[in-house]
């Protein structure tokens, strides 16, 4: 026969259960509220860290942290401005001349003449999107209902959400020394040279990323733009900021610009589409396998297939955003367990205490 066992739980254990349950329910609750503020800090953190380099050559030449950050936020801002100034003219009137086009694309379109006539002579588009509109009509099929107000509220969103990060890259490089400096505070003495160099590492792989990338971002939109121009491909400049914008997401985004771009390219003229293919394809590997090496140089070391994971789990999580950010905190990740891994393997080399001596060893 067996023995009965009773378990008694404590209502004190029972009640700490309860309260840690329902204060993480609380905090995950919080978090997906707040997510976009949340998103407006993690990217003010990276262009804080972007910024922060050159406020630090200001400083080494005896500048004070104040002037140095005001001369390098007023900087970053004339030259956005600067830019914005050059092209967005040309944008807009190349958005014009794009909106004016339209009609004659959908007209050889619905007729199957033309470059695109080929969707309404072996595809039947036309009568495809007819049925579309047919069974759930126009709103739905083209999403434009409330389109307005859509609209108003995201222009809206957008530069509160500008501003807003504004002014927190702006407190970021003002008071960002002195936040590490409490935090190191709260860390023993013996344990702070460890972790200022934990955060040196994190510090120097999410800076390093996050310029890096906006370097090579650059110089894409740049060198597809000449090439664009050279070919004589109309909207230009509007393609070039959007092979800009879209090679900052990691992995995909330079091969979606490409096709893109290229599918423009090929509405122009057949030998236009076929250069930029080529050009697209030899830029790729330059990027891969040159710029990206030499820009990140040793503050980003990560797998291909780490590189893969992160940027699909973060544009799981969050989207474009997400994508953006997957390797910097991949990174940052890395070197907590490179760390770790250090700091135990240092432990079972070097084990605390005084060695025994050779009363206390056993005959």
């Amino acid at each position: 026969m067996l023995d009965e066992r009773t378990v008694r739980f404590r209502p004190r254990a029972i009640l700490t259960i309860i309260g840690v349950v329902l204060a993480a329910a609380i905090v995950i609750q919080v978090l997906w509220v707040t997510r976009s503020v949340i998103i407006w800090v993690l990217i003010a953190l990276f262009l804080a860290m972007a910024l922060n380099p050159a406020v630090e050559v200001l400083v080494r030449r005896g500048m004070r942290r104040g002037p140095a950050v005001g001369i390098v936020f007023v900087g970053a801002i004339l030259v956005i401005v600067g830019i914005a100034a050059t092209f967005v003219p040309t944008l807009i009137r190349e958005v014009n001349d794009l909106a004016d086009a339209v009609p004659g694309y959908i007209d050889d379109l619905t007729s199957g003449r033309g470059k695109l006539g080929f969707l309404e002579r072996d595809y039947q588009v036309v009568e495809k999107a007819r049925d579309a509109i047919e069974k759930s009509g126009v709103g739905g099929f083209l999403g434009l209902s409330n389109t307005a107000l859509s609209v108003t509220k995201s222009i809206l969103n957008g530069v509160i959400a500008t501003l807003t990060i504004a002014f927190l890259t702006l407190f970021m490089l003002l008071e960002g020394p002195m936040w590490v400096e409490r935090v190191y505070s709260l860390i023993s003495e013996p344990a702070q040279p460890r972790w200022r160099k934990v955060a040196s590492d994190i510090y120097r792989t999410v800076g390093g990323y996050v310029t890096g990338n906006l370097s090579i971002s650059l110089i894409a939109g740049v060198v597809s733009t000449v090439v664009l121009l050279v070919l004589g491909v109309p909207y230009a400049v509007a393609l070039g900021l959007i092979v800009a914008l879209l090679d900052l997401i990691p992995l995909a985004g330079a091969t979606l610009a490409a096709i893109l771009v290229s599918a423009v390219g090929f509405l122009h003229s057949t030998t236009a589409g076929i250069v930029l293919v080529i050009f697209f394809i030899l830029y790729q590997q330059l990027e891969n396998h040159v710029l990206q090496p030499l820009v990140y140089g040793r503050t980003v070391r990560l797998s291909p297939l780490i590189v893969l994971i992160a940027v699909l789990m973060g544009a799981e999580l969050a989207g474009v955003i997400g994508a953006l950010g997957a390797i910097p905190v991949a990174g940052s990740i890395q070197v907590l367990v490179v760390d770790w891994l250090d700091h135990r393997r240092q432990k079972i080399l070097d084990p605390p205490g005084p060695a025994p001596s050779a009363v206390e060893l056993p005959s």
